[in-house]
């Protein structure tokens, strides 16, 4: 079954279409990376999708349900933007506050749970005001999982994080998808998404331009072998000859040769032609690059 499914959905503010029949499917247990530049209509989706504004037309449905089903919103944990807590109050009283505000019961078990999960045992005494951004997020994300939600939305959670901040959330993540919570996820740190995501769906101008799965995306970006030379442009138009398919990066000066060995690749210029390798190695088209290529295919 499908967590969500969206179809033709819009929406409008004024005479700006934020949201442009938007169609999209996260399955459930997936890691959703949404991705899409500013002004695209990510947070604007995720807030449609928890109820949180109304859609000018089109369908969400939630485990098959309509978004506005009781039961299924329920089923939804929600962080959008920061958590809103009292700075002076401890961890522990601000999770005790928005506890009691969704009326559940056994609170102080909820809570430690919830706590553990995101790795914040030993900071329930701290005042909000003195933790830090990461830690923060984080209380954000328990607050979220209050209630043992089947869904979690998260709107760039990982922007402003340091690198420790960063493992510690993708952990986490990772660990809330093998307990069978979905998560829809934004994110402009793409490198980090890559490293969590099951499926992507990437956004321009409100539309949805492409939906993949992890593997359909591993398939989409091939490995090269990234070269230098003292002849660069000679040493391409050799390579590209015999093996098809070779450029040069404009930002590293390297020659990229796709679909080849770098040993070969080396012997071959060295052999035939006298043409030094000064340095090589071998990539992959990452995330980052797969998405600015289609955007710029989109333009």
């Amino acid at each position: 079954m499908n967590a969500i499914e969206i179809r033709d959905l819009t929406k409008t503010f004024r005479e700006k279409r934020a949201v442009d029949g938007l169609n999209m499917t996260v399955p459930q247990g997936a890691v959703y990376g949404f991705i899409g530049e500013n002004g695209s209509g990510k947070s604007t989706t995720e807030k449609l999708i928890c109820g949180l504004i109304q859609p000018s037309g089109g369908e969400i449905r939630l485990w098959g349900k309509d978004h506005g089903d009781p039961v299924a919103r329920a089923k939804i944990g929600v962080l959008i933007e920061a958590p809103g807590c009292f700075p002076n109050y401890t961890v522990w009283n601000n999770m005790k506050l928005h506890a009691a505000n969704l009326g559940i019961q056994n609170e102080d078990e909820e809570i430690r749970r919830v706590l553990h999960l995101v790795r914040m045992d030993g900071a329930a005494s701290n005042k909000f005001k003195n933790c830090s951004l990461g830690m923060k997020q984080r209380i954000g994300i328990a607050f979220a999982l209050l209630g043992n939600p089947s869904l979690l939305v998260l709107d760039e959670p990982i922007n402003g994080l340091d690198a420790d901040g960063m493992r510690i959330m993708r952990e986490i993540l990772t660990d809330l998808s093998h307990r069978g919570v979905t998560v829809l996820i934004s994110s402009h740190i793409l490198g980090e998404l890559e490293k969590i995501a099951t499926h992507y769906g990437i956004l321009r101008q409100g539309k949805m331009i492409k939906e993949m799965t992890a593997e359909e995306l591993n398939a989409d970006c091939p490995t090269y072998v990234a070269l230098k030379t003292e002849n660069t442009e000679k040493a391409r138009d050799i390579l590209q000859r015999a093996f098809g398919r070779a450029e040069i990066d404009e930002q590293t000066g390297e020659i990229r040769v796709y679909g080849a060995d770098a040993e070969n690749v080396a012997r071959f210029l060295f052999a035939n032609f006298g043409i030094p390798v000064t340095e090589i190695r071998t990539a992959k088209i990452s995330l980052e690059e797969y998405y600015i290529d289609l955007m710029r295919e989109e333009r």
